[in-house]
């Protein structure tokens, strides 16, 4: 495995795993409207390498796996941080702005910048197939990502756990944002793939514009 990509499993994993334990510590690193307002900004970063739990860990990790080796074999390790950290405050960012009415909203999860790289894969070898868990059969990666981020939406809107759905939107569209920037002829060659890929963001424009 690349050695960033490894430094990244660890940082993440060792916050993550003194978070579980340290209840003061998780408190002061994660996610929080009120406290960011108030200019604990720092919040915008630490709050991405915090997870609920092992399950939320081991998922987010695993998607990272499959996808992070498309994105640094195309690109290279400078830009492939790029997408990362620039999805990771771009997705906290955006969720900021959602719920800054909210005080009390929370969140957690590195799943904004792991959206940023997943889509960037996704643009970078739309043909890519994965096998998820007991589904005997491949499924083409833009259905994962598609898929993903409308239960994003829906988890967005019941607001019934500290994950960040929220962020996962912003983090994707960071991610195809940097992606088109450094090779725009990635739209070129994959129309279709481009606008299936928007439609989650699409839907959640308007949803916002009703509200």
């Amino acid at each position: 495995m690349n050695l960033l990509l490894i430094a990244i499993f660890a940082a993440v994993g060792i916050v993550s795993f003194k978070g579980f334990n340290d209840p003061a510590f998780f408190d002061k690193y994660k996610f929080n409207i009120a406290r960011i307002q108030n200019g604990e900004k720092y919040r915008l970063l630490t709050s991405g390498f915090l997870h609920a739990d092992i399950a939320h860990l081991f998922f987010n990790l695993l998607t990272l796996y499959f996808f992070a080796p498309v994105v640094i074999n195309y690109f290279g390790d400078g830009i492939f941080i790029l997408i990362y950290m620039v999805s990771l405050l771009a997705g906290n960012l955006f969720t900021l702005k959602i719920h800054e009415s909210q005080p009390y909203y929370s969140a957690i999860g590195a799943s904004g910048a792991i959206m940023g790289v997943l889509y960037a894969a996704i643009l970078i070898n739309p043909t890519m197939s994965l096998y998820l868990f007991f589904i005997p059969i491949p499924i083409p990666a833009y259905i994962v990502g598609v898929g993903y981020l409308l239960y994003s939406i829906y988890g967005m809107k019941r607001q019934n756990d500290l994950i960040g759905h929220t962020a996962h939107l912003g983090g994707a569209l960071a991610g195809l944002f940097v992606t088109i920037l450094y090779d725009y002829q990635l739209i070129v060659a994959n129309v279709m793939i481009t606008l299936l890929l928007f439609i989650p963001i699409i839907l959640l424009i308007v949803m916002l514009k009703k509200r």
